[in-house]
């Protein structure tokens, strides 16, 4: 029960997020900065697999602000950088794969410490249950391919990213903290950011 009441007041306090005026600024720089990542900073490896860094606003982003934000700001990235950048038909699991990692994600990494240890659960979970399983699906699902013919190259390609993504998510979330102290927000006094 007191997890319970835990995670509705976590939810609750991303739910206000939304309603700062700054939070709401550093989220439009947030997005900025993915879709420049995302036309500048991906790699196509084959036409089922893409790897790239424009996924690290929003990690910062669900990290700062939490699961509602996070979801919100994932639903909305995904649509724009297709408005944007079109690669396939437009398909809505994908946009629900985008809010579910932004709700994962926003889960576990808002209000807490900086762990390594809680990055690679957190990146496990995203890898396996978005990735592995609803990415192939939806893929299997509109390009008529075999779910378990897809699955083993993508199953592939997230065991080895696991450890290069948490490393990368480690070290941002270590130098937005520094640099969210040296501005003076969200310091220990302030008591807003317990966590971090």
């Amino acid at each position: 029960m007191k997890k319970i009441k835990e995670y509705k007041e976590i939810y609750r306090s991303s739910l206000r997020e939304l309603f700062v005026t700054e939070h709401m600024v550093l989220c439009g720089f947030m997005a900025a900065l993915a879709i420049v990542l995302s036309m500048a900073a991906s790699i196509e490896v084959g036409p089922y697999i893409k790897i790239g860094f424009s996924g690290i606003p929003n990690r910062i982003v669900e990290f700062l602000f939490g699961p509602v934000t996070g979801c919100l700001f994932g639903g909305a990235m995904d649509l724009l950088k297709y408005a944007l950048k079109p690669t396939g038909p437009f398909f809505f699991g994908f946009t629900f794969n985008a809010m579910l990692a932004g709700l994962i994600y926003g889960s576990v990494f808002y209000k807490k410490p900086v762990s390594i240890k809680r990055i690679m659960a957190a990146e496990f979970l995203v890898k396996v249950i978005v990735n592995c399983f609803f990415n192939t699906l939806w893929i299997s699902m509109l390009y008529g391919k075999g779910f378990f013919v897809l699955l083993p190259a993508r199953l592939l390609k997230n065991a080895v990213m696991l450890p290069i993504d948490s490393a990368i998510l480690y070290f941002s979330f270590i130098y937005v903290k520094k640099l969210i102290y040296r501005a003076g927000r969200f310091s220990e006094k302030r008591g807003n950011r317990p966590g971090i």
